[in-house]
């Protein structure tokens, strides 16, 4: 089943983007220098993780032990 359509993966997809992307902006910031466009998106998801890092980190670990049990 595709992720648009299941509500858990559909929540692992959007975890996995912003943790990806806060990775590749801390680790290779040109990369994600542009705010507008295609790239934009995935500026404003890095946004995202850095500004609620401990937000992000508890719903990864509860994502993964959501996938692990259940």
């Amino acid at each position: 089943m595709s992720a648009l359509f299941n509500f858990h993966s559909f929540l692992t997809v959007v975890l996995l983007v912003i943790c990806t992307c806060t990775y590749v902006k801390l680790h290779f910031p040109a990369i994600l220098e542009h705010k507008t466009g295609f790239r934009g998106f995935f500026w404003k998801a890095a946004r995202i993780g850095e500004r609620l890092s401990p937000w992000m980190g508890a719903g990864c670990i509860a994502m993964g032990v959501s996938i692990i049990f259940f």
